[in-house]
């Protein structure tokens, strides 16, 4: 049996190139045309998902959101129709909860193990392997898939059953997105205040409050800016987009735990903000 990966963006390329560390035969797909021929050229095997799904004994996920992760798992060319038992899908999007869960329980009715193992390290990370996964499902699976994991992963972190891997990666997220909104508006009053910026980084590393991922996130927006807005936008528009996807999975997952996230609900509203250096307003209406 194979290995199959679907989704071959900025992370998901690096990470099924990793998977030929395992000398193993590598089925790959993806809606775009470039990072297929590129993976092809390495020896790769590029096939539809019901293909793949017949072939495969683990594929891994790397789509956007729950309408990609669905597209591929239903109907009669999905994979959950077409994969054999026993195998398993491992789903390394940023999605709900509720929907994770939906998906276990559909697989299980076949006989295939799906799994959440969502990760953090960003692209730069997929390239350097050296990516956290935070994995929900029984240990048997994780154990199964942890030499796959750890292709293109230095941490591969088992947080429970089925559910608490995105469970973890949502939480993860909302804390970084926090962090960036907190250092987007303590730059803002810096400036206004006529401080140096560069002093918030220098007492944030005295003190623990800024971490390198704030500091590098805060300098490149910075630098970028300089270049005009548009420079920004072309640059940080994608992370934006992201950030608005990923925090509405978690105020979405929380909801429907009955819980109130008022803090996350807020920086979900001015991500985007924070992401293109749009400057809060004085409260007299002058730009800050």
């Amino acid at each position: 049996m194979s290995l199959g990966f679907v989704g071959l963006g900025n992370i998901g390329k690096p990470m099924a190139r990793h998977l030929f560390k395992l000398g193993e035969p590598l089925y790959v797909y993806d809606v775009a045309q470039e990072p297929l021929d590129e993976l092809s050229g390495l020896g790769a095997r590029i096939a539809m998902p019901r293909t793949m799904a017949g072939e495969c004994r683990i594929i891994g996920l790397c789509v956007r959101d729950d309408a990609d992760v669905e597209s591929l798992l239903q109907g009669a060319d999905g994979l959950l129709r077409n994969m054999a038992a026993d195998s398993v899908i491992a789903v390394h999007s940023t999605v709900t909860q509720a929907a994770l869960l939906r998906w276990s329980r559909q697989a299980a009715e076949s006989g295939i193990h799906l799994i959440d193992a969502p990760i953090t390290g960003g692209a730069s990370g997929a390239e350097a392997a050296t990516l956290a996964y935070m994995v929900g499902g029984p240990g048997e699976i994780v154990e199964r898939c942890r030499p796959v994991f750890a292709t293109s992963g230095r941490k591969v972190i088992h947080a429970g059953p089925v559910g608490t891997g995105i469970a973890l990666k949502l939480c993860n997220n909302l804390m970084t997105y926090a962090a960036f909104a907190a250092m987007h508006e303590a730059d803002a009053l810096a400036r206004v205040g006529g401080l140096d910026p560069a002093l918030l980084i220098e007492v944030g590393r005295a003190n623990g409050v800024v971490t390198p991922q704030m500091e590098a996130f805060i300098g490149n927006r910075g630098k970028l800016s300089a270049a005009g807005a548009e420079a920004v936008r072309k640059a940080f528009g994608p992370f934006a987009a992201l950030g608005r996807k990923d925090l509405a999975a978690a105020l979405s997952s929380a909801a429907q735990l009955g819980l109130e996230l008022p803090a996350t609900a807020r920086v979900a509203e001015i991500i985007e903000a924070v992401f293109l250096d749009a400057r809060p307003r004085s409260s007299e209406g002058q730009s800050s």
